[in-house]
């Protein structure tokens, strides 16, 4: 008989603990195992991002054709909107529309005065295209003015080019208003409108060459006349 109770007993308390543990709460970690739930609003506001972004870079692409259309038409302003950007790219792109705009004597000077005025940079279209103007009536101011146009454009090679030009044409007696000491004082003071850079570089040694060889060419012609 004590044994069926206590069979009985232990069978109750089986029973009961059994219970508790059915009925007791998942612990707070338990939610922790299932894999957190998406966040919708977080998908969509990235996708929003990379629109907002895409519309931008869309727009700014729209600009710079816009741009490049009106320096095709002659519109300078563009010009002046582009260099701050500081596209190097789109600015050179600009400029060489404007250039090419610039089929006449009285645009290419109007580009030369807007651009100088303005402080703005020069490129090879524009260098050179300015030494081929001058090249076809060279003078005292045109001489001057391809030189230093060269020199802007930071280019060791143009500027040599220039500089070879114009020793040619006094060689030729087409530059009779200025003196063998007035070009060389021209070749050496538009020199130092290169940046140490372009001075410093390969083309930069070729071209210091040359300045050598025409200041012994010019020192003597001036020497002559004495």
């Amino acid at each position: 008989m004590v044994t069926i109770l206590i069979t009985a007993f232990a069978i109750l308390a089986i029973l009961g603990i059994g219970l508790y543990l059915w009925e007791r709460p998942a612990p707070d970690n338990y939610a922790n195992i299932l894999p957190p739930q998406p966040n919708a609003r977080g998908l969509f506001a990235e996708e929003a991002i990379s629109t907002a972004k895409q519309e931008e870079l869309d727009s700014a692409v729209r600009r710079q054709e816009e741009l490049i259309k009106e320096a095709r038409s002659g519109g300078r302003s563009a010009l002046a909107e582009a260099h701050p950007t500081g596209d190097a790219d789109l600015y050179d792109r600009v400029l060489s529309a404007l250039v090419e705009y610039s089929d006449s004597d009285s645009k290419l000077l109007s580009l030369m005065s807007y651009v100088t005025q303005n402080d703005l940079p020069v490129n090879r279209s524009l260098a050179e295209t300015v030494i081929a103007f001058w090249q076809r009536t060279p003078d005292r101011s045109g001489t001057a003015k391809a030189l230093h146009f060269a020199a802007l454009s930071d280019d060791a090679n143009i500027y040599r080019g220039a500089v070879e030009c114009a020793l040619q044409l006094w060689r030729e007696a087409k530059l009779a208003d200025i003196s063998a000491t007035e070009l060389r004082a021209l070749f050496d003071g538009e020199f130092w409108v290169l940046s140490s850079r372009s001075r410093s570089s390969g083309a930069g040694f070729v071209l210091k060459r040359s300045l050598d060889g025409a200041r012994r060419e010019l020192e003597a012609a001036a020497g002559a006349k004495k």
